[in-house]
């Protein structure tokens, strides 16, 4: 095998890795083993630490991952919708990293105590993302200019404690929908 063709396979195996991670993250109550997510991804143990040899640096990857795709997110959803759908639609995306997040959360709490996860950046970038959202709803008048990039932050937090996904997906839906609604400018 040519050393082109080797290094693609591997970050096909890395991505498909990443993928399974990510999917097993959020759909497990607790952390589940390497050697499941290894197992789930149909690789052997030893590629799985060959990309990722601790469990940290797996739930590293996957925890910048899903921050990358919700700051990427925001900026693509705007792109091809109006501001307020965009930002209902980012909901979701932000609903998806909290349950993934859900799965890896002993070890992601370890890492930020002990600094090897930056929690105040990741805040500052998805703050970013929901501004970038509220300026451009604001912009075209479908959504309200009092609300704050914060507020949406603990109203999303709020809500996917109370009905966290994927057990309660219908009740998250339905109270991402009043928070939406509610985010509309009112009539004159």
């Amino acid at each position: 095998m040519a050393e082109a063709e080797r290094r693609a396979d591997a970050t096909r195996n890395r991505d498909q890795l990443l993928a399974v991670a990510t999917r097993v993250f959020g759909a497990a109550g607790a952390e589940p083993s390497m050697r499941a997510i290894a197992r789930e991804a149909g690789v052997g143990i030893a590629t799985l630490y060959r990309h990722f040899p601790t469990r940290e640096s797996l739930v590293d990857a996957v925890y910048r991952d899903q921050v990358v795709r919700l700051t990427t997110g925001a900026r693509k959803l705007l792109g091809r919708l109006p501001p307020a759908t965009a930002l209902r639609r980012w909901m979701d995306l932000f609903g998806d990293w909290i349950a993934t997040k859900n799965g890896m959360l002993d070890t992601l709490l370890a890492m930020i105590e002990s600094g090897e996860i930056a929690h105040a950046q990741t805040r500052a970038e998805l703050l970013a993302a929901i501004t970038t959202m509220l300026d451009a709803g604001r912009a075209a008048g479908d959504l309200r200019s009092d609300v704050t990039a914060e507020d949406i932050a603990a109203a999303l937090i709020g809500i996917f404690t109370v009905a966290p996904r994927p057990e309660h997906e219908a009740r998250a839906d339905r109270l991402l929908n009043l928070l939406a609604d509610g985010l509309r400018p009112a009539s004159p």
